[in-house]
């Protein structure tokens, strides 16, 4: 599947900058949330929460990237 990524033009630093991101959206994500929800606190803990999940799974697609672009 990594083959397949790098061979259509995905590399690691694009799935960093995609794991930062999130990081960086999961809070944003929580903040808004906060201000807009009615149902308070909790449910804009499980916003910024779901969002900030993803990081670790980017930033695995980018070690797993690395290393396929390392064999070329």
């Amino acid at each position: 599947m990594m083959k397949m990524l790098h061979d259509k033009g995905l590399r690691s630093e694009h799935a960093y900058m995609a794991g930062f991101a999130s990081i960086g959206l999961s809070v944003l994500s929580w903040m808004g949330s906060m201000k807009v929800e009615p149902h308070g606190v909790d449910r804009a803990d499980r916003w910024g929460l779901f969002v900030g999940e993803w990081a670790p799974t980017f930033f695995a697609i980018g070690v797993a990237l690395k290393l396929e672009e390392d064999r070329d």
